[in-house]
């Protein structure tokens, strides 16, 4: 079936080793860069993560192009259509990790790993009162969207989630535990992790989130709001049926809202819940204090629109 958007957004990640990913990275920047497609991927040793965006048919030769790479032939691919670009950039980077837990002792997925499950039995499973569901995300990604009644561990970065799991979880090691994150990477690790903390029974939603709102038959039930994506779309929706609910608030006036912004202060930078109306009223800053900063980016954007509009009426 032809893509009805002209666009693609492809969000992928593959362990497997890569004997130098400064070389890798370097020659797939350029690869990238001449097909035109813009996005974040991270090269490691372990392997490569990634989303890009790009029109239907540089999606397609990117795809073709690294399925034709004995490492990556069953690299699997979880696509959106899109109405333009999902980023601004073409960024290739080398790192330690393609996923950042930094355990003193790494854990390798092809070694220790939690169970897969397809979005069909990760709903039975969820349903099962034994059960619990720990979501493997940031909070700032957990405010707009998560699974009904799942734990959400308060951590501003994946390598803080360990130490909280620690201090917060450890009566539940005897418990079947399901775990999820956006696209599946950040649960191959954290479930490891899981099993070698001692939790019995670990099971993690393959495909992650955006996967499971895709399934034909589970259409998203039992996930409610939205699912944050690391590009300019924000949020994806996620439950495709009538129980769809909005569960983010406007950190301002409380209002039911699921629309994230970007605090205008670029020495906070922080992301937040706020209405549109708030977003004026307040500048769109977090906090009085980054409201008042003399480098206020709503200010200055104020500013053009306003040079630019007398610009456009002279």
């Amino acid at each position: 079936m032809a893509s009805e958007k002209p666009y693609r957004v492809l969000l992928y990640y593959k362990y497997v080793t890569i004997d130098d990913p400064e070389a890798f990275a370097k020659e797939h920047l350029a690869f990238c860069k001449g097909l035109g497609l813009k996005g974040r991927i991270l090269v490691a040793e372990e392997g490569l993560n990634g989303t890009v965006s790009g029109t239907t048919e540089q999606t397609r030769i990117y795809m073709d192009m690294l399925h034709s790479d004995p490492r990556f032939r069953d690299m699997v691919f979880k696509i959106d259509e899109a109405d333009g670009h999902a980023f601004k950039k073409m960024h290739v980077r080398p790192r330690k990790e393609i996923v950042a837990l930094k355990l003193d002792k790494d854990i390798d997925p092809h070694r220790l790993t939690g169970k897969h499950l397809k979005p069909k039995e990760f709903y039975k499973a969820m349903q099962d009162e034994d059960t619990v569901v720990i979501d493997a995300r940031n909070d700032y990604e957990t405010q707009i969207g998560h699974f009904r009644n799942a734990i959400l561990p308060d951590v501003k970065v994946f390598r803080d989630l360990p130490k909280w799991i620690e201090q917060n979880l450890s009566e539940y090691k005897d418990m079947k535990v399901l775990t999820y994150c956006t696209g599946g990477i950040r649960c191959e690790k954290f479930s490891g992790y899981l099993l070698k903390a001692g939790f019995k029974d670990v099971s993690q939603l393959e495909g992650g989130i955006v996967e499971y709102g895709k399934d034909p038959e589970v259409k998203g039930r039992l996930y409610d709001g939205k699912c944050y994506v690391f590009d300019q779309r924000i949020s994806v929706p996620v439950n495709r049926t009538d129980e769809d609910v909005v569960i983010g608030h406007c950190h301002h006036c409380g209002k039911q809202t699921d629309r994230i912004v970007n605090c205008a202060n670029p020495e906070c930078n922080r992301q937040y819940i706020c209405c549109e109306e708030c977003e004026k009223k307040y500048h769109r800053s977090c906090s009085e204090a980054c409201r008042r900063h003399p480098r206020n980016r709503y200010d200055l954007e104020m500013k053009q629109k306003k040079e630019q509009m007398v610009t456009g009426q002279a």
